[in-house]
């Protein structure tokens, strides 16, 4: 019975972990700027595809390199998804600060949009994506620098944008006819990664098995968390992100520019997410929607932990992942195994999609004794 439930918790606070990177970011991000992004899900989802595709390429080296392809995984997925959370913000977000509900609707607007975008993903829909924004971006950036013209408004941008349109279509219909080039590269299935042979094993300890998948994925996010603590703590970008966070007039009035502070915080939570769809990806098969499955629990992390509060953000996150794991795996219900009362109710909880039922329950009953959750924000305009 002990057995049992150790290795049940140890598979929480793995869970956790998960829970624990990704919530990092979106603490930050909604601390600093109160964005809801509600596609910070998939971006967890392009950081897992992500290391799928750096495992296949890695997998063809074999040897060495496949062993190792998790170390480069990581590296790309926070990368890639970086850079695709600064198109995001400078793109979308940037336009809608001030308006947190509109910013809801268009970051879901944009996860129905990435969802979609990996099922239907080929060598036709890249090459014209990337022609697109090669001239579209390059022209307007082109005029931009020539000092002899002035700075233009939407009717020129809108020509760049029709002709840019026009050759990157164009461009499509002619790679279209090669049946190759029009193949889906991942589709709706899910997709399996496979760990290095390293991480395919564990270790036994006390009777509890340890899988070694799961123990580097707490190895991962004590460095990420780390990383994160020494950045905003010890770094000037980490100072100016806490200034901000504190009081973003009275930053910009001494002189911090808050609008690449916005930028590169929203970059480093995106990439944060990456991660955590990297470590996801080592514990089942990736789809399309993997990152519904973690969305919200990630936001529960933020609230019950304390908008913007690190502390705050690793203790929820691994009491929610913990006690969703506990709960779904019917563990309660087995050690209380005694009483045929509590018997009947853990078991009809013993589930995963009853099991966030009931924490969800549990976090509405902690918010109303403590609505700021567990460490609130604070600073000088939070009540403002």
């Amino acid at each position: 019975m002990l057995t049992g439930f150790l290795e049940a918790l140890f598979n929480g606070i793995s869970i956790g972990a998960v829970l624990l990177v990704a919530a990092l970011g979106l603490s930050i991000i909604f601390g600093l700027m109160g964005v809801i992004n509600m596609a910070h899900g998939e971006l967890m989802m392009l950081g897992a595809y992500t290391t799928f595709v750096v495992q296949l390429c890695c997998k063809q080296l074999g040897g060495i390199w496949f062993d190792s392809y998790i170390f480069l995984a990581l590296i790309i997925a926070f990368s890639v998804t970086a850079l695709v959370g600064l198109v995001l913000e400078r793109g979308v977000i940037s336009h809608l600060y001030g308006r947190p509900l509109e910013t809801l609707l268009a970051t879901w607007g944009v996860s129905l949009i990435f969802q979609q975008f990996v099922r239907s993903v080929n060598s036709v829909l890249v090459i014209g994506i990337l022609s697109f924004c090669l001239l579209f971006f390059g022209g307007v950036r082109i005029l931009n620098s020539r000092q002899r013209f002035p700075r233009f408004g939407y009717g020129v941008k809108g020509i760049i944008l029709v002709l840019s349109l026009g050759i990157a279509i164009t461009l499509g219909q002619l790679f279209s006819q090669q049946s190759s080039m029009v193949q889906p590269w991942f589709g709706a299935q899910n997709v399996d990664v496979t760990a290095p042979s390293w991480l395919q094993s564990g270790i036994s300890l006390a009777g509890v098995q340890l899988p070694f998948a799961r123990l580097f994925i707490i190895g991962l996010t004590a460095i990420c968390v780390a990383a994160i603590y020494l950045f905003l703590q010890r770094s000037p970008w980490g100072l100016r992100i806490r200034a901000v966070t504190q009081n973003r007039a009275m930053s910009s009035c001494l002189g911090i520019p808050t609008q690449k502070v916005d930028a590169l915080t929203f970059a480093l939570g995106s990439g944060l997410a990456g991660i955590a769809g990297c470590a996801i990806s080592l514990l089942g098969s990736v789809g399309p929607n993997t990152g519904q499955n973690y969305i919200i629990d990630t936001f529960m992390v933020v609230v019950v932990g304390g908008v913007g509060n690190l502390v705050g953000t690793i203790v929820a996150a691994l009491v929610i992942g913990t006690a969703n794991f506990i709960v779904g795996s019917g563990t309660l219900a087995f050690l209380s195994s005694g009483v045929q009362p509590l018997v009947d109710f853990f078991n009809f909880f013993a589930t995963t999609s009853m099991a966030k039922v009931m924490v969800f329950a549990l976090i509405i009953v902690f918010l109303q004794w403590k609505p700021a959750g567990i460490f609130p924000q604070k600073g000088r305009n939070i009540d403002v």
